[in-house]
């Protein structure tokens, strides 16, 4: 067994290297006429039916209004019933014929099971699960004094996108429809203070990257990972588990840094219209992806970077 090890080893890296060198430049021509074929093929979400969790605020609220002015259907999920219910009634004024609101539990197999069997039974189908519910916490893990204070974040961030996958799948392979994930840059830019979130969007991420393989093109899976965008998390709020909404300015200022806050519409229109083309990632800000091709092929510099420019400055002296 070593020796087929070492002979690998040796052989495999320069026949993947040439296999590459062969394949890429091709690989790249159709990549790009797909992209210029799907700008102009995007799916008319017209009557069509969409579940969006965590619809309440935030990228939540704001995909709402985007799939709403694409004239679709919609059904909004979150805890807060006066929010959802605003949020419905908005959408409807931008273009929804038909929205109900759904309180619900994420992290509760359950709920995501009845909002699920509420969605189909009102509207006889599913075409789009978005995924977008989850909470945040910030803290620098050493000054942690009770770390399973974080676990709702892996219920809610992790298994509140599992469960409504499982209970919507079969109505999504029915209707050949599509799962948006809304996941974040810190599933893959790891930055101070977000080593349980961060940790939960990249179980996330990976989660769905399987799901690609088992369901080939039964089913359409698009990634989103938004950079800072404008949310409660980025006014320093966010919702905990027992549904209130808790304020921790400080980190997320430290987080923040020098970076800009998008608008919540803009990231919201970038996803819809990258879920339309079929797109499997859509990175916003696109700005973004530079950093993420850094983190290969400099990581120590991006490491050190990071940390002179939050984590030094936040943290005083030991």
């Amino acid at each position: 067994m070593e020796l087929i090890h070492l002979v690998m080893n040796i052989m495999l890296p320069p026949i993947l290297l040439i296999f590459m060198l062969i394949v890429l430049p091709p690989y790249i021509i159709y990549m790009f006429v797909i992209t210029i074929v799907r700008i102009f093929n995007m799916e008319d979400l017209t009557g069509k039916v969409i579940l969006i969790t965590g619809a309440s605020s935030g990228i939540g609220e704001q995909l709402a209004y985007e799939y709403a002015r694409k004239g679709a259907r919609l059904a909004l999920v979150a805890r807060r019933e006066k929010k959802l219910q605003e949020v419905a009634e908005k959408a409807c004024e931008f273009g929804c014929p038909d929205a109900i609101v759904i309180c619900a539990d994420v992290s509760i197999s359950n709920d995501c099971k009845r909002f699920v069997e509420e969605t189909v039974n009102h509207f006889g189908r599913l075409d789009h699960l978005v995924n977008n519910a989850g909470i945040y916490n910030a803290f620098y893990f050493e000054e942690s004094k009770d770390i399973s204070s974080s676990i709702p974040v892996m219920d809610i961030n992790f298994w509140g996108s599992v469960y409504p996958t499982q209970f919507a799948l079969p109505h999504l392979k029915n209707s050949k429809g599509k799962i948006l994930i809304i996941g974040s840059a810190s599933a893959w830019l790891y930055g101070p203070c977000m080593s349980i979130y961060g940790a939960s969007k990249a179980a996330l991420e990976n989660f769905y990257q399987t799901l690609r393989l088992e369901f080939g093109s039964s089913v359409k899976i698009t990634i989103a990972s938004p950079g800072f965008i404008e949310s409660e998390i980025n006014e320093g709020k966010h919702l905990a588990a027992d549904g209130t909404v808790q304020v921790d300015k400080e980190k997320i200022d430290a987080i923040i840094g020098p970076f800009p806050v998008k608008s919540a519409r803009e990231c919201a229109k970038n996803i819809v219209n990258g879920v339309r083309r079929g797109d499997r990632y859509v990175t916003d800000p696109s700005w973004l992806w530079f950093v993420y091709v850094s983190k290969f092929f400099i990581p120590e510099v991006l490491e050190w970077s990071f940390r002179v420019l939050f984590v030094l400055k936040q943290k005083p002296p030991q």
